[in-house]
């Protein structure tokens, strides 16, 4: 019989890419057949995803898959689509959308926030939903968007997440998934299904929702007319950890009863760290600390903070660019590495650094506002950046063994993040514990093997890890200069504008 292979569509808040995987004995192979950027755009309406491009390159990348899988004697089983958190669309009774899908850094969820936290306050929403509180959460943009076009809400039959409307874009269906579904602040994390009695608290019609369904479920076929296009004859859509960090902790390469307690990082545009439970964990502390109950593979859940991340040095990187010095990321990062060390240090999550553009105007007034002396080279701005989101991830790892009780003994780095070999070393430091760091592609795995698990080709969570685990060594980092971070921890909590 020919290897099973498995294509995962990756989407990230910077780009995409098709990966084709098989399982290769006791090996994950995985190979790129397509990627592509995913730039938002500005329009009077606001700031939206460019929606027909990015399933253009979905089609392309099902084509060459599909060709690339013929010339290996691989036998395509399905695909599965990952994207980031929260954002949707609002799909009509006749299957047809009923508005163009903003992207979650548009200006307009800050009011739909406030409006939410005066209807109820935000211990009761935290209460029901167990989420953190971030500005661009569906539920704040869903309130937004009924204020500003009510007929679009009413009028729908269906709220499909990012990935879930390309689902449906392949297969024709209509589905939730739990891991996508649940960064919407719109679940009840006990139940798993939507939490109608908040939305109709806030105003909000609940008839477009179904209850989601849990990853690795196959909801269907890919549509005739796109198999005939790829040349197959069938392709199921098995949906993976629909939320790319879901995904990537679902690959995390590591057994639980061999190493104790471990954390995660899924680094990348944005940094989410944390662990893995097996119930939501929903406190005064977990909402003072801010701290997000988030569902993942094998119905686990993600208990973990999102950190601004590498969005915070692309931006400088783009800011420079558009000056005429166009910087690689290696580069900077060498750069970095040269620059006087914690010159400057700002709070990754300072809400003006959200928005996109001007980055190192940014950091200067917050230099300003510090009293810090604010950066004067590419080096430093992204020397300051690293530093900055090394001291975040310390923060964090405290807080998590404040909640949970559990001492961390090591931190798993995931994604293309990982890569960024300063921030490693400077992660090491920080929290005074080894950090492995690896695979770099682990949503793509992780989206990959999940369908694998649907399709009755890995029996478990366990195995999938233990697969990757096979697939992959981590590089190790430890810590160097763990006491200059512990100095630097005091002066950097004490960093709050005036």
């Amino acid at each position: 019989m020919p290897t099973k292979a498995y294509l995962a569509f990756d989407l990230g808040a910077e780009s995409g890419r098709a990966m084709l995987a098989h399982i290769d004995g006791q090996r994950v192979e995985l190979t790129e057949v397509h990627r592509f950027p995913n730039t938002p755009q500005r329009l009077p309406s606001g700031y939206h995803w460019n929606l027909l491009e990015l399933w253009a390159n979905l089609v392309t990348g099902l084509k060459r898959g599909a060709e690339i899988a013929r010339e290996r004697g691989l036998s395509l089983v399905s695909l599965g689509v990952d994207t980031w958190g929260v954002d949707f669309a609002l799909v009509g009774q006749s299957g047809q959308l009923l508005h163009l899908p903003h992207a979650y850094r548009d200006e307009r969820c800050h009011a739909a926030k406030d409006k939410a936290f005066n209807t109820l306050g935000a211990e009761a929403i935290y209460d029901a939903t167990g989420i953190q509180f971030l500005p661009f959460n569906t539920l704040y943009q869903l309130i937004a968007q009924y204020d500003a076009e009510p007929a679009s809400v009413d009028h729908a039959a269906r709220l499909l997440n990012i990935p879930d409307l390309l689902h449906y874009f392949f297969s024709g269906e209509q589905v939730n998934e739990a891991t996508i579904a649940s960064t919407t602040q719109m679940l009840d994390p006990r139940t798993g299904k939507w939490h109608a009695q908040l939305l109709e608290q806030l105003g909000l019609p609940t008839h477009m929702l179904r209850d989601p369904v849990p990853a690795g479920t196959r909801i269907g076929q890919v549509r005739r007319d796109l198999l005939d296009l790829a040349g197959l004859d069938a392709l199921d859509v098995i949906v993976p950890g629909s939320h790319d960090t879901a995904s990537a902790v679902a690959a995390v390469p590591v057994i639980d009863a061999e190493h104790g307690g471990w954390a995660y990082l899924s680094s990348g545009t944005w940094s989410l760290m944390g662990v893995e439970l097996d119930e939501p964990l929903i406190t005064d502390a977990s909402r003072r600390l801010d701290f997000t109950n988030e569902r993942g593979v094998g119905d686990r859940i993600r208990f973990l903070k999102n950190i601004a991340g590498l969005w915070l040095v692309q931006q400088v990187q783009r800011d420079y660019a558009a000056r005429g010095s166009d910087h690689d990321y290696p580069t900077l990062t060498r750069l970095a590495g040269e620059a006087q060390p914690f010159r400057t240090l700002i709070d990754p999550d300072h809400a003006p650094f959200a928005a996109p553009g001007d980055m190192c105007a940014k950091i200067n007034a917050y230099a300003g506002q510090t009293g810090q002396p604010a950066p004067t080279s590419p080096g430093q701005y992204v020397r300051c950046c690293l530093e900055s989101l090394a001291l975040r991830y310390r923060q964090t790892l405290d807080g998590i063994e404040q909640l949970t009780g559990e001492r961390i003994t090591r931190l798993h780095v995931v994604g293309g993040g990982g890569k960024n070999e300063l921030l490693d070393q400077m992660t090491a430091d920080a929290l005074g514990r080894p950090v492995y760091v690896g695979p770099y592609e682990a949503t793509a795995m992780g989206n990959a093997l999940t369908q694998a698990m649907g399709a009755g080709d890995i029996a478990s969570l366990a195995e999938l890890r233990g697969l990757v685990a096979a697939s992959v060594k981590p590089k190790r980092f430890d810590p160097i200069d763990a006491s200059r971070y512990e100095d630097a921890l005091d002066r950097f909590a004490g960093l709050t504008p005036a």
